[in-house]
């Protein structure tokens, strides 16, 4: 029968605090999320000059990495403590929650997509060019000399067609 002690969970704490100051059970958030308003710097009038479709692989990391990094330590810790007697108890425990640590990590599900953008020159009414790059939206395809509105939000741009 697995007995914990006060040392398991220490050492298994210690190994858990070691991954995480590594930032390996780190989660990345937006600051700015579909459905939701956010002020905006300034809006600009122009045409499309040039139009071009393109794709870009993005990695998309698992965000419940960390958790996993946190189960297999843990896993691997209890079987540790099963091994040896006195202080080779605890470093097969710290070997244990270390490898087991290790497996849970490498076990995330990160994987690449595609995504399709568009990207676009546009000459605004005043004669500067800019060129922007955005998610491709079938709803809302552009052709050269098409009117387009650029918004730009905080730390952001947005093309859409003008009305």
């Amino acid at each position: 029968m697995l007995k914990p002690t006060a040392r398991l969970f220490r050492a298994i704490w210690s190994v858990f605090i070691l991954f995480a100051s590594l930032g390996l059970s780190s989660i990345a958030c937006a600051a700015y999320e579909r459905n939701q308003a956010v002020p905006v710097e300034k809006v600009e009038y122009g045409h499309v000059i040039s139009v071009r479709n393109i794709t870009q692989s993005q990695l998309v990391e698992d965000r419940n990495q960390g958790w996993r990094t946190f189960g297999g330590a843990l896993i691997g810790g209890v079987i540790g403590h099963q091994f040896g007697g006195g202080s080779g108890q605890d470093v097969a425990t710290v070997l244990g929650a270390l490898i087991g640590g290790g497996l849970g990590h490498s076990s995330g599900g990160d994987y690449y997509q595609k995504l399709k953008l568009v990207e676009l020159m546009i000459r605004y009414e005043d004669g500067q060019e800019v060129m922007v790059i955005q998610d491709f939206d079938p709803g809302m395809i552009f052709n050269v000399d098409d009117e387009v509105r650029v918004v730009y939000l905080q730390g952001s741009v947005r093309v859409d067609l003008a009305m």
